[in-house]
């Protein structure tokens, strides 16, 4: 926490973000999948490697200067293959450590650390804190924020051990936390509860995928504990479509919260979990560009000022990376 950032190509200066991307992914792959059974059309390695590289110069041209990828251990993180793209592109990237489950860990999990079982120290979060102490799989790539998930299913006995272990890492680390939720099961409100209990830092939490609702009481209710909201689905048009979800930022602008909003689109280059083929025709926009190209103009049309864009782009995520 300080003046400097940990990105995928080394630190970099806070003043240097520049406008970003809160929640974003370069590649989502499931390789149990793709290892046994080669034959389905799968990640192709030169393809998409050209096209994420393409896909993030065609992003600096629209103004944006840092990406925060919040690909972690259940989406296919692989850093050097993320390195390869950053090394290519004029582009921060922010990697993640943490964990991305709905309801059940691995199963190496169930049987070692605070399990019944066998017992011993929490290793999910020894493996947060090496990652952002030491760097990722010995590539020296250090994280930059933590991610964990709670979804329609709520939080379950093993969500939740990640959820605290997330905790735990953030405060032996003081390295921010960006989560994901579902919205409409008001989610977002446990994982605060488990925050506020483990002592976590609210200012520096990001609560995800805050923009799939037009519950504006939930909504205050949140940023009232001082959380961040993630409105952070642009170019998907549901739950909500682009319009609704820019009439809520504009509202919730309007009634001060400039300052803890931060936008992005959760898009991907290259995605197995939600295939791009599937929602490409209901979702045409949903690539890294969406955002600078079409949605701040929108948010301009409903009265939200630059200086309230520059709070969403570039003060707030300058204040949750850097502290």
């Amino acid at each position: 926490m300080g003046e400097q950032v940990e990105t995928v190509a080394g630190p970099v200066d806070r003043n240097s973000l520049g406008r970003v991307l809160m929640h974003e992914h370069i590649f989502i792959i499931t390789y149990d999948y793709w290892l046994n059974y080669p034959q389905r059309e799968g990640f192709d390695e030169e393809r998409f490697v050209g096209e994420a590289i393409e896909q993030l110069a065609d992003l600096k041209g629209h103004g944006i200067d840092t990406i925060v990828d919040l690909t972690v251990f259940g989406m296919g993180r692989y850093i050097p293959r993320i390195r390869a793209v950053a090394e290519a592109s004029e582009i921060n990237i922010v990697a993640a450590t943490g964990m991305y489950i709905y309801e059940s860990l691995p199963m190496p999990f169930h049987y070692q650390g605070p399990a019944p079982l066998i017992g011993g120290r929490e290793l999910l979060v020894d493996m947060f804190v090496e990652d952002i102490v030491e760097g990722i799989a010995g590539t020296g790539v250090k994280a930059g924020i933590i991610k964990c998930a709670t979804d329609e299913v709520g939080m379950t006995p093993q969500v939740e051990r990640v959820v605290r272990a997330a905790a735990h890492a953030s405060a032996q680390t003081g390295t921010p936390i960006s989560t994901h939720t579902h919205a409409a099961k008001k989610v977002g409100n446990d994982q605060v509860r488990v925050f506020e209990e483990e002592g976590v830092d609210l200012a520096r939490v990001v609560i995800g995928h805050s923009g799939d609702t037009a519950d504006l009481d939930y909504l205050t209710g949140l940023l009232a504990k001082g959380v961040t909201l993630g409105m952070d689905r642009f170019g998907t048009e549901t739950p909500l479509t682009t319009k609704e979800r820019v009439d809520v930022i504009a509202e919730l602008c309007r009634q001060g919260f400039s300052s803890q909003l931060v936008l992005s689109h959760d898009a991907a280059v290259f995605n197995d979990l939600t295939p791009l083929e599937l929602v490409r025709e209901p979702a045409p926009e949903w690539n890294f560009t969406f955002i600078p190209r079409t949605v701040l103009g929108m948010l301009e049309e409903q009265g939200v000022t630059p200086a309230m864009i520059d709070d969403m782009l570039v003060g707030n995520p300058r204040r949750i990376l850097a502290g």
